[in-house]
């Protein structure tokens, strides 16, 4: 199979291929940029001072490597599952529950603590 620009000399050829390697860069980065501006990360939430203190305290009980932050609200349907709000702040003490089952993870909510669907939690 013959190549589109097989035919031109090899300087132009490298040309053509830069050009386009450079536009497709500038396409990604204009992308990229307008990505961020219209999706923040949840990362970002500032947190009130209540949240605050309770974060604080947290990280003096646990460890700052132990801190967890909920992606999406959690309704705790069974017995000892917590209902969270997406952006709060946990500490993470068990990751399974009673029974072993590693996709439910005790957490402290800062006062109330029970179980999570590990799949809402990331590492804050």
């Amino acid at each position: 199979p013959q190549l589109p620009h097989g035919h031109m000399a090899l300087p132009s050829f490298w040309k053509v291929v830069e050009d386009s390697l450079q536009q497709s860069g500038a396409q990604l980065r204009a992308f990229c940029q307008a990505f961020e501006t219209v999706a923040p990360s949840p990362g970002t939430q500032p947190l009130t001072p209540a949240e605050e203190r309770k974060v604080l305290s947290l990280v003096s009980k646990h460890g700052p490597d132990k801190l967890y932050q909920v992606t999406s609200n959690t309704s705790g349907s069974r017995e000892l599952d917590l209902t969270l709000l997406r952006g709060q702040i946990v500490a993470l003490l068990q990751s399974a529950d009673t029974k072993g089952n590693t996709s439910r993870w005790l957490v402290d909510a800062g006062g109330p603590r029970g179980f999570v669907p590990a799949a809402k939690l990331r590492p804050y």
